[in-house]
């Protein structure tokens, strides 16, 4: 009889123990009744991931030690099956001391053994050396005859825990994991294991977290290699599952089988993922629903169709804030794009606050000409009327920026910055775009055929905060921009290396400027999602007082 290995790729919540553990025995005994022995939770499911600073607190601590014991106790009803949780662990009672990233083996009501990660990542999102302490042995456990060796995520992107699992006479590893998404990572995750598999000769089973975490989102896709590094199963991505596995030994060899979900295009999982980091952002944090103001411009449009597709038409509510300067083009297109979302929508001109504010200011600004103050007023007077709607309905405004307007700061701080959540701040202009079009052409979450209109796909972008305003009129082309951006802020390119690459020196000079022009507005931006290897939020830690130039 093959031995069933159950894998919880479940969306935990930080800090609600009891709600996690919960769900941890739940799906034990779902498990435990579909004949699996051994059930597999990701890193951190405990607590979810990532608690940060919460890991320094001893209150935290404690709760987790009394969400495990839960587990373990409402478990040991369950015969026979082995419960891997992934938890953090104080390393001593002592409350100056760090604790451990940990997993615990439980069975029948007992914790057989615990295991601290050794590789504590500490780069892009990571700050685990803040947290944690290494740990330095080996956990190999035993269900139905099967030798199992236990990593927990970085441990795996090093050969030597695997190798040690091994030499401690492991026929099988299982690596839980809490792995943050960006585009491509499910098939670099998958290569990098892959060559743990091919160093050590073992079949891998990797279980993984899903769900969104304030600016992360975690894609699920939890999968298993044979021991020649193909691919023996794969669980759905971005959504719940308990993805099962068959490990079947013959001769000293462990093979697996499982269904294999396959890899989407990239634009449906980064589709999927904004969808999923808006879902959970709103849900966990016990927001009623979301608006955002309208313009008929194409950021907005895609946010509107992202935010619906993520909370459903009821929850999701447009204002149009029409200035002297809308064209009526604008205002036609938004009322279109609502209607065929089906979501509520408002007009409210801004015409006589923006006469207010200009008479107001008339004595000072006397004999100056009208500039950039005038058109970020009318961004400061949109965002004051959506945060006053937020305040007094308690949905959260959800803002419209992107990468390539962040980067450059083409953006008005407390204008079209002001809101709880930047839904596409890491989405350059360019995959706008494309996302929009790909939208158009698929229907994933069944919320209405072609949400947005073609003409605000088609038509050259533009603020209208002064007349005939294009976008490119201050920016390069969003091509040339954002390919200097990726290569720059994404990849650490130098501007040599770019300039050889093709691009104007000029261009190059200009867009790298202006990135470090603007991080003062980034700092005060809301959090957003990440769907790049680098975002303008943990990875990137730039001084905004610098007079260092490259």
């Amino acid at each position: 009889m093959p031995l069933v290995i159950s894998v919880a790729q479940l969306n935990f919540v930080v800090g609600d123990l009891q709600g996690n553990a919960r769900k941890i025995i739940a799906c034990a005994q779902e498990a435990h009744a579909a004949g699996a022995r051994l059930l597999l939770t990701p890193e951190l499911a405990l607590c979810g991931y990532a608690a940060e600073d919460l890991y320094l607190r001893p209150a935290f601590l404690a709760g987790c030690d009394d969400a495990l014991a839960l587990v373990a106790r409402e478990t040991a009803a369950l015969p026979g099956l082995a419960i891997v949780v992934g938890h953090p662990q104080r390393a001593s009672q002592d409350a100056d001391v760090l604790s451990h990233n940990a997993a615990s083996v439980l069975r029948n009501g007992v914790i057989e053994q615990t295991y601290a990660k050794q590789e504590l990542p500490n780069y892009d999102v990571f700050d685990e050396r803040r947290y944690f302490l290494p740990g330095d042995g080996t956990c190999v456990f035993e269900v139905e005859g099967l030798r199992i060796g236990l990593l927990i995520c970085e441990d795996a992107w090093f050969e030597g825990p695997a190798r040690r699992a091994a030499e401690a006479g492991a026929q099988l590893l299982a690596t839980i994991n809490a792995s943050p998404f960006h585009l491509g990572k499910s098939a670099e995750r998958e290569q990098i294991m892959r060559e743990r598999v091919a160093e050590t000769g073992l079949p891998l089973v990797y279980a993984h977290l899903v769900g969104g975490q304030d600016e992360v989102v975690f894609e699920g896709r939890s999968f298993a290699l044979q021991a020649n590094g193909f691919v023996a199963g794969r669980a759905s991505g971005f959504e719940e599952t308990r993805f099962s596995i068959r490990a079947e030994s013959s001769e000293g060899t462990v093979a697996l089988s499982a269904d294999v979900a396959p890899l989407p295009p990239l634009e449906s999982d980064l589709w999927s993922a904004l969808v999923l980091g808006v879902r959970d952002y709103v849900g966990k944090n016990g927001f009623p629903g979301a608006l955002l103001g309208l313009s008929g411009g194409i950021d907005s449009a895609l946010v509107l169709a992202i935010a619906v597709d993520a909370l459903g038409a009821d929850k999701v509510r447009a204002v149009m804030m029409p200035s002297p300067y809308t064209a009526d083009i604008s205002w036609i297109d938004a009322r279109d794009m609502a209607e065929r979302l089906g979501v509520r929508y408002d007009e409210i001109s801004i015409a006589p606050q923006f006469e207010a504010f200009k008479a107001a200011l008339a004595d000072e600004f006397a004999g100056l000409p009208e500039d950039t103050t005038e058109e970020n007023l009318q961004a400061r007077i949109r965002g004051t009327l959506l945060m006053a709607l937020s305040n007094k309905f308690g949905s959260v405004v959800l803002t419209t920026g992107n990468k390539s307007e962040m980067a450059t700061g083409y953006c008005t701080l407390y204008g079209d910055m002001a809101g709880g959540f930047a839904v596409i701040k890491d989405v350059a202009k360019t995959a706008v775009f494309s996302l929009a079009r790909w939208r158009n052409a698929n229907d994933p979450y069944g919320t209405g055929a072609q949400p947005i209109p073609e003409r605000i796909i088609t038509r050259p972008p533009s603020a209208e905060l002064r007349p005939d305003q294009k976008d490119q009129d201050s920016l390069p082309p969003y091509e040339v921009l954002d390919a200097i951006v990726a290569r720059y802020m994404e990849n650490d390119e130098p501007i040599d290396a770019i300039v050889d690459a093709g691009y104007q020196r000029a261009d190059v000079e200009r867009v790298t400027r202006l990135i470090k022009l603007n991080e003062y507005k980034r700092r005060q931006a809301p959090v957003g999602i990440r769907i790049t290897r680098r975002s303008f939020g943990k990875d990137w830690r730039y001084p905004i007082t610098s007079r260092f130039r490259a």
